[in-house]
């Protein structure tokens, strides 16, 4: 089974925590509170009140032997710091750490983390795109300024088939299916139908196309 340790439980920490326990993984959750590994507990396999700067600590929980480590400790820096620097040491396989500033993240990367993540920035960039693209339904991030997307049908491209369109000449992007919702039956609420269309698929109202190309390309989709 996956064994990934969640050290830090606040806010992202916890939820993190909890969350993957819900989903099978094997979860060990560190924080220096008793309060919130006590609010942890019944999510996850182990949860541990320590202090994680205490490298006989962390080694007695067997910190080595897990598949991730995510340090998600928050507002401690310093704490965060050292505790990237022992899990480092202690050869554990990977090592997510949390940033709050660009000049964390270098930091942290320097010391060899292998991913790093701030929370905040992402989470305002997704809302900035949102916001300002509203006719988007989801983005998955592919990483090198790629992305998935899924968009719901513009107006310009109501009624027109996808050879007509030709979205990979015209705007640099690759559909990878479509979403349908199909006719209501006896009262019934519509299915959503999933899947690869001909060249000759004519869109209609409602039809949110998946979308995959660069950021720079998508960003150039009709916005209407």
């Amino acid at each position: 089974m996956h064994r990934v340790a969640v050290i830090g439980l606040g806010r992202f920490g916890l939820t993190l925590a909890s969350q993957l326990g819900r989903n099978g993984v094997e979860v060990l959750a560190i924080d220096r509170s008793g309060a919130l590994v006590e609010a942890v507990k019944d999510d996850v396999a182990v949860a541990v009140r320590l202090d994680s700067t205490d490298e006989d600590a962390l080694t007695a929980q067997d910190i080595a032997k897990v598949d991730v480590c995510v340090i998600a400790i928050g507002e401690n820096f310093e704490a965060s710091l050292l505790t990237t620097t022992i899990v480092k040491k202690l050869g554990v396989k990977h090592i997510v750490c949390r940033a709050q500033t660009a000049i964390h993240a270098e930091i942290f990367r320097r010391l060899g983390a292998d991913e790093i993540i701030q929370p905040e920035t992402q989470a305002g960039e997704e809302l900035a795109r949102k916001l300002a693209n509203p006719h988007l339904e989801d983005t998955i991030r592919l990483g090198d300024g790629y992305s998935l997307i899924e968009l719901r049908v513009p107006k310009a491209f109501l009624g027109k088939s996808l050879e007509q369109l030709n979205l990979r000449v015209k705007y640099q992007v690759n559909l990878v299916a479509l979403k349908r919702n199909s006719p209501p039956q006896s009262g019934s609420v519509g299915l959503e139908r999933i899947y690869v269309p001909l060249p000759g698929e004519v869109l209609q109202p409602n039809d949110i196309l998946v979308l995959v190309g660069s950021d720079a390309a998508l960003a150039d989709l009709p916005k209407e």
